[in-house]
């Protein structure tokens, strides 16, 4: 029986990893606003899936303004403590909720505009599950991106992932270039 997610371990980043690769010096390496500009709008509601501490719910939440809303979603309550700290720092809770997820389930049901996996989907005990959860939680029009690290997750596990992601009934929108990673935006 093929594995729903090959190469798996099963494991999620431990929250205090998080800081050696969420810190200042990673804009250098990504910027959210450049990755994400021209994917979220103001007013819209967007999904950061495996936030982490917030690097990317902090753009989100300057993309989509103060009429936007922001879902950040993780498995491990103490990355939520981080990113709730972050966004009162930023003074952009009121745009932001926390919501922790279980490995098997995400349990939202608010339909979104827009979502992000950055660098989580292979930790995903069940990737089918988890694209079918987020291809019911996208609007008709909303938009997914979904990006993998290079090295980590091999370039054939990634288009396994794209295929799984097909199958639930998501379509490849385009590519997008991401230094140190594979990525991809869906639409349903």
């Amino acid at each position: 029986m093929p594995q729903s997610n090959p190469g798996n371990s099963n494991k999620v980043c431990p929250w205090w990893f998080a800081y050696s690769f969420d810190n200042p010096l990673r804009r250098l390496v990504h910027k959210p606003e450049e990755i994400l500009g021209d994917l979220v709008h103001p007013g819209e509601t967007a999904l950061d899936l495996g936030c982490g501490m917030g690097y990317f719910t902090i753009a989100l939440a300057d993309l989509v303004g103060p009429q936007g809303k922001i879902f950040a979603v993780d498995v491990q309550e103490k990355m939520l403590t981080g990113v709730r700290r972050r966004v009162q720092h930023k003074g952009l809770a009121s745009r932001v909720q926390l919501h922790q997820c279980s490995l098997e389930r995400i349990g939202l049901s608010e339909p979104v505009d827009f979502a992000l996996a950055f660098w989580m989907v292979h930790e995903v005990p069940d990737q089918r599950a988890f694209l079918e959860e987020v291809h019911l939680l996208l609007k008709p029009s909303a938009r997914f991106l979904l990006v993998e690290p290079v090295g980590h997750v091999s370039t054939s596990a990634f288009q396994q992932t794209v295929q799984v992601a097909q199958s639930v009934g998501f379509n490849i929108f385009a590519t997008r270039r991401v230094r140190f990673s594979q990525a991809i935006i869906l639409s349903i």
